[in-house]
């Protein structure tokens, strides 16, 4: 976290944004800067509160911003050093199209000349195998209003039901399971909530690296008393101090929720009260988790029976709690049931919907919330309405001046879209923001799909590992150089203000979609001037939905320091605790506080299911992946700034000193880590603290680095998120070190050089 800024701001207004590889500060680097711009992080879903300071549309430092009530001036590495992507030598400034004589090559393109041609190749293919030949994958980390475009440019514009996002790989189990149980998905209470409860139960979530000022809030509650419950296959940080850990095996999370729920029925900690008032479904889920002992559970579980009860004490006695949980149980073939489970837990205890009680998923990308409310959701319209739904597709075609019969209907997941690729039913591909080839599994798979496409375009700031498939790439923009709106974590709706134009030809990313609209001669409802307008037309879009912006305006955002949605009315505060006594809401309409028409909560069967893939004789450990604190997501913005890189430069397998010894690895030996699908060969990192019968290998980079070859892409039926947390494995030492081609070495440059030929 940030130090306090009399010592923090002395170094960091040091180095200009152009130093990403730790060069010797220039002179005009520490100039005074001509502007303070007030705004937030580009990274996680906290989105901590940070002030940009300009200097001849340069962001040259920063500040903390002690009046954000989120992170009151504290930030992780990757919040002090975001700003030094700005001025990277990647970035891009003009369109480039790929050059067919040059293999690998890209030449600059007008960038009215590239609109054209994307327009040109849309038309072309439409024409030729009909809309549905064309899909469009776009981020989770978009403001709010080019995620609400980017799904009315799709289905309108584009008339194509395959649009989908990489919100996809984040928060879909947690969101699927959020409106099974409680019939809305947010975050159940502000963070404020953390501190001064009794028990803070954290699962599947690395908050120290992962989410570090959500950190500061448990810390903060157990200075105050509290005590802290962690289940993870790895000793986190967080895990360290913890009262109680449980080292769970990757996925199993299902089956130990019920283990805790049936010694909860057994020892009689729960709120009759409360289950009879306002649920329905737990004499069933009752029945079910009776099957889960206290014995068989531990032994599933991997986890001692005394801890196991020792937690179910602390939570069940508890008078106040507080249960977190993130993608250690969302990435699973069976995330949905992971999340229902954490759920019934809380609802049993009946500690939801009043002061330091509630339940939240910590959301991982920077708009992860807002970015699936809105329209890019494969299945989801703005207002986070189902467009399977005949009413709620009326309502929206009246919004956006179409007939509800032109609306396509559900599209697919982002992955069963590169199935369809495969498959030569998408023949087009539009991307915005995401990094396929990094993020997704099994993704020597992918890049083949993008292989196979007749056209590709890609939007985005730096070139991607995904944009080098593409045939045309527009310029798009940095958070910094645009406007608009975000919903963090706790379903806070706050700004993010313009610092910087865009250089050179690049473009604000909503302009682009524009122009592509009015080059398809379809530029009906693309003619908004500015986001603010995107917006407001957004809130007439969610009025009376369940994620309802209609009462949030800017100035409000402004006034506010934020605004909870939902915020049905210009004179409505907003709701930062959801589902509190009285609380009404468009579905129940008073009848109880949960959005279903009779206003209860439902505890639904958490069905514990083995993961797709089991270790055996060939393959007998268990790999397991995610985030380290100094890089985020496929690493296109962090592996590009210096000391971020500096800081964890390559990936590492971490191994428990027993497998190691058994295995022959040593520490920082080469090692290979090899699947079904593929192998990763890496240094090796032994560590005490992470089970014996896993390794864990960090998802950031690309090509033979990236975990992601080795992944398995099983996904959960409900959610399709996939199982990115668990697949068997062999792991070896390596012979000699891996030859990683025309890869060079991070620190020296972190992305292999585009290849741009001069024209």
């Amino acid at each position: 976290m940030a130090q306090e800024p009399e010592n923090l701001l002395g170094t960091i207004d040091q180095f200009g944004p152009h130093l990403a590889f730790n060069e010797a500060p220039s002179q005009d680097a520490i100039d005074v800067p001509d502007k303070h711009v007030d705004t937030h992080c580009c990274f996680c879903g906290q989105q901590c509160g940070i002030t940009l300071k300009v200097k001849d549309n340069r962001v040259i430092g920063f500040e903390p911003r002690y009046d954000f009530p989120f992170n009151e001036g504290m930030l992780c590495p990757k919040g002090v050093k975001r700003y030094l992507q700005g001025g990277h030598r990647d970035r891009l400034e003009t369109a480039l199209q790929r050059d067919a004589t040059a293999s690998g090559g890209f030449r600059p393109l007008d960038y009215q000349q590239a609109i054209d041609r994307v327009a040109a190749e849309i038309r072309r293919v439409q024409q030729a195998y009909g809309p549905e030949a064309v899909g469009v994958l776009s981020g989770a980390s978009l403001t709010t209003e080019k995620a609400y475009l980017m799904g009315k440019f799709a289905r309108v514009c584009l008339q194509t039901p395959y649009i989908d996002y990489n919100g996809r790989l984040c928060m879909v189990s947690a969101a699927a399971a959020n409106k099974k149980a409680f019939g809305v998905d947010r975050a159940a209470n502000a963070w404020d909530d953390i501190v001064g409860t009794d028990v803070v139960w954290i699962s599947g979530a690395n908050i120290a690296e992962c989410a570090p000022i959500t950190t500061n809030y448990v810390w903060q509650a157990r200075e105050m008393g509290a005590k802290v419950i962690v289940v993870d296959p790895r000793i986190t940080p967080i895990a360290r101090t913890a009262d109680v850990f449980l080292p769970i095996r990757p996925g199993r999370d299902a089956a130990l929720f019920n283990g805790v729920l049936r010694i909860m029925i057994e020892r009689d900690w729960i709120d009759h009260n409360f289950i009879e008032q306002h649920t329905t479904g737990f004499d069933k889920l009752a029945e079910h988790v009776d099957q889960w002992t206290l014995d068989r559970t531990a032994k599933e579980c991997g986890v001692s029976q005394k801890k196991l009860m020792q937690a179910a004490e602390l939570w069940g006695q508890a008078s106040k709690s507080f249960l977190l949980h993130a993608r250690g149980i969302e990435h699973h073939s069976n995330g949905v049931e992971n999340c229902l489970g954490a759920i019934n837990i809380v609802l049993a205890s009946g500690r939801i919907g009043r002061k330091n009680c509630g339940y939240a998923t910590i959301t991982g990308q920077a708009n992860g919330q807002g970015g699936r409310e809105h329209g890019q959701k494969c299945d989801q319209l703005p207002g986070a309405r189902d467009i399977s739904n005949p009413e709620h597709r009326a309502h929206i075609s009246k919004i956006w001046g179409v007939e509800e019969r032109e609306l396509p209907g559900p599209g697919v997941d982002c992955y069963e879209m590169m199935r369809k690729i495969h498959a030569g039913e998408i023949k087009l591909l539009l991307t915005l923001c995401f990094n396929p080839k990094v993020s997704l599994p099994d993704n020597e798979f992918v890049g083949a799909a993008l292989d196979k496409l007749e056209f590709m375009a890609s939007i985005d700031f730096f070139m991607s590992e995904t944009a080098r498939h593409a045939d045309v790439v527009l310029p798009g923009s940095l958070q910094e150089e645009d406007e608009g709106v975000v919903t963090q974590i706790e379903g806070r709706v706050i700004r993010i203000n313009k610092a910087v134009e865009p250089p050179g030809d690049a473009q604000q990313d909503w302009k682009i979609v524009q122009d592509l609209a009015r080059a398809l001669d379809r530029p009906t409802g693309f003619q908004f001037e500015s986001p603010r307008q995107i917006f407001n037309e957004l809130r007439r879009a969610s009025r009376g939905g369940t994620a309802d912006y209609s009462g949030i305006t800017y100035e409000k955002i402004d006034a506010q320091g934020g605004v909870f949605w939902p915020c049905p009315e210009d004179d409505h505060p907003g709701t930062p605790r959801m589902f509190e006594p009285g609380s009404v809401n468009p579905v129940a309409k008073g009848a109880g506080p949960f959005y279903f028409p009779d206003g209860r909560a439902r505890f639904l069967i958490s069905e514990h299911r083995p993961p797709a893939e089991v270790t055996d004789e060939n393959f007998p450990v268990i790999l397991t992946t995610g985030r380290v604190v100094s890089q985020f997501l496929s690493g296109t913005q962090t592996r590009r700034i210096g000391p971020l890189m500096d800081q964890y430069p390559e990936p590492l397998i971490e191994i428990h000193p027993q497998l190691a010894e058994k295995l022959g690895v040593t520490d920082g030996g080469w090692t290979t880590v090899e699947t079904r699908r593929s192998s990763v060969t890496l240094k090796a990192q032994v560590v005490r603290t992470i089970r014996p019968d896993t390794v864990f290998v960090p998802y950031h980079w690309p090509g033979k680095r990236s975990a992601n070859r080795c992944t398995i892409s099983a996904q959960d039926p409900i959610s399709k998120i996939p199982e990115f947390k668990v697949c068997a494995c062999r792991v070896f030492a390596a012979d000699c070190p891996p030859h990683y081609e025309d890869e060079v070495e991070p620190r020296q440059h972190p992305v292999p050089a585009l290849n741009i030929i001069s024209t």
